[in-house]
């Protein structure tokens, strides 16, 4: 044996590839922070929830102990993340599928893993960071939301982390299903129903037996229960389906959508990365010229 030779440290491509994802989500988040097109993209929603907050914050629901704009506040957060995440997922995918950037990543062992864990990091931390400011403003408006206590720091951060993981799973679910940007409506105009439905403006017991039984099927109306039960007073409670935050139901419900997208997410993704080329990305981007004359 040659006592001059060296060895190479070995390394573990998935845990390299989801270390350069980090990296790179911590760059893209960066960017996003420096540039005045995607801080607008999340200022803004983040300005209309505070004018939807603001605009209910005198508002009144017959029965409750707190105002309208309290009561919606869980909600809103709630509704944000799933929309942030889902949407964001969904729409940087569909994006880098047109312009090559996914195709691109295939040339890099452990590309696409990396592309994914970076997108999916950088919209995590923009999510989170909505949360806290909405959070941060509801606590300044609304006197009686009740977060003093760790229990609540505790119940709040556990239903945000895993509402997260939640729907950015299902975010990873439906962009690797979106081929195209031109088809995002299809995934707005679900969102839009699934959000009227989720009990996010009104107590979910002011709408139909069937469409209550229907929203408690999707994991939106769970996170913004959980959402509640972490804010709002204990008394809040008697306005909610039978009465009860059922913080076990929440938690079942979320880990279960957890479950369901981080294993669709994976195989989805894997195939949606093997059937990228540069004859599927031409027609793609042709079809994208015909359909919006650019």
């Amino acid at each position: 044996m040659n006592e001059n030779a060296t060895t190479t440290p070995r390394r573990n491509p998935t845990l390299n590839a989801y270390r350069t994802g980090l990296r790179r989500g911590l760059i893209s988040t960066r960017i996003m922070l420096t540039s005045t097109s995607d801080i607008l993209s999340t200022v803004v929603p983040i300005a209309v929830f505070i004018a939807v907050l603001l605009f209910m914050q005198r508002g009144t629901f017959e029965g409750a102990e707190v105002g309208l704009g309290a009561m919606s506040l869980p909600g809103i957060i709630a509704m944000g993340t799933l929309f942030s995440a889902v949407m964001g997922i969904t729409g940087v995918l569909a994006m880098d599928r047109t312009n090559g950037s996914l195709l691109r990543s295939k040339s890099v062992p452990g590309g696409t893993t990396g592309y994914l864990v970076g997108e999916i990091t950088a919209n995590a931390i923009l999510s989170v960071a909505q949360a806290v400011l909405v959070l941060a403003v509801g606590l300044v408006l609304f006197e009686e939301l009740e977060f003093g206590s760790p229990d609540r720091w505790l119940l709040f951060a556990a239903v945000v982390l895993l509402g997260l993981i939640a729907t950015l799973s299902i975010g990873a679910v439906v962009g690797a299903l979106v081929n195209s940007p031109k088809n995002m409506g299809l995934v707005m105009l679900p969102m839009m129903g699934l959000i009227g439905i989720s009990g996010i403006f009104y107590p979910l017991v002011a709408l139909p037996l069937w469409l209550q039984w229907l929203a408690q099927v999707f994991p939106l109306y769970w996170f913004g229960l959980g959402m509640r039960a972490s804010l709002l007073p204990e008394s809040m409670v008697t306005v909610e389906v039978v009465e009860s935050w059922r913080i076990e139901w929440v938690f079942m419900v979320l880990i279960a959508w957890t479950v369901v997208g981080l294993s669709l997410a994976p195989k989805l993704l894997s195939r949606m990365a093997r059937r990228e080329s540069g004859s599927a990305l031409a027609e793609r981007r042709r079809s994208i010229q015909q359909d919006w004359g650019v």
